[in-house]
């Protein structure tokens, strides 16, 4: 309903989807797919189309009545932190590897989760992912800080289109208010990294817990001392980071880099076959576009 009401204001406009994805502004895919209904749209992006359609903000007071998630179920050894999300009023989070599921632009979520199950199981995986983004990535949600270990996005899932949708899906999220997506890159020797990620969540009770996981297991701990440690670890951490906006021009030249690779696989296959039989292996290493990759810490 929303895709296809979408749709109607925007051809009646005049606008192309990437027209108006332009003055958004996000990347085109995003339009196109929530008018396909294979993505749910923030209320971020529903105002913005209501701003630049002119409707009076008939798409948002329609985001607003729209039950995005209805039934999704978490697995059991999550359910708990799941429970953490609904009411925390700030959270904290120091990610290695993979994009923490708060920030994972659905193709992305669906690429790693792909690469163990299948069929309604992934299905259902996915949609219970998306469906804890909904409250934190709104403009009035609450406070969401998150460093990203540069191997967040040098790993790539589900190939150089997923990270390019996904390094788009992040400059978009760390446009609102109460997001600050921030990376510490792999060319800093001197930044302290804990181990492994983790999350500083604090609730409206003004309870404060600590969560880490292992395979297929979430672990809590309230611990006084385990807090102050983890805390000044993370806020010192993200002290050394690169800037919010340092972090936005890292991720653009990333996403920039996969999607040259992308468009340039797909139109020199023939010209790289041609080039390979002709003995000009050397030449064509270096002019090969190139995917980024995790490189080695010093």
């Amino acid at each position: 309903m929303f895709g296809e009401l979408l749709r109607h204001y925007r051809e009646s406009a005049g606008l192309t989807q990437e027209a108006l994805a332009r003055q958004v502004p996000c990347d085109r895919s995003q339009v196109a797919k929530v008018e396909a209904a294979k993505r749910v749209p923030t209320d971020t992006f529903a105002k913005a189309c209501d701003r630049v359609l002119g409707t009076g903000q008939k798409l948002f007071h329609l985001w607003e009545r729209i039950d995005w998630y209805p039934e999704v179920q978490h697995p059991d050894w999550f359910e708990r932190r799941a429970e953490m999300d609904a009411k925390a009023v700030a959270l904290h989070e120091y990610q290695v590897g993979v994009m923490p599921g708060l920030l994972q632009a659905p193709e992305y979520a669906h690429a790693l989760f792909a690469r163990a199950i299948s069929g309604e199981e992934l299905d259902e995986r996915v949609r219970a992912r998306l469906s804890r983004q909904q409250r934190f990535l709104s403009e009035d949600g609450p406070l969401y800080t998150v460093v990203l270990d540069e191997s967040c996005l040098q790993t790539v899932i589900g190939g150089a289109d997923v990270m390019r949708t996904q390094c788009a899906h992040l400059l978009h999220v760390g446009r609102l208010p109460n997001v600050f997506v921030q990376v510490a890159p792999f060319q800093d020797a001197e930044l302290h990294r804990p181990n492994t990620s983790m999350s500083l969540i604090s609730l409206s009770d003004g309870h404060e817990w600590i969560y880490s996981e292992s395979l297929d297991s979430g672990h809590f701990s309230d611990d006084p001392a385990a807090l102050a440690r983890h805390a000044r670890t993370y806020h010192g951490l993200r002290a050394d980071a690169l800037s919010a906006r340092e972090s936005a021009t890292l991720i653009s030249d990333l996403m920039e880099g996969y999607g040259h690779h992308g468009t340039a696989r797909s139109e020199r296959g023939d010209l790289d076959q041609e080039q390979l039989q002709r003995g000009q292996r050397r030449k064509l290493h270096r002019s090969r576009p190139r995917i980024p990759r995790p490189r080695p810490r010093t």
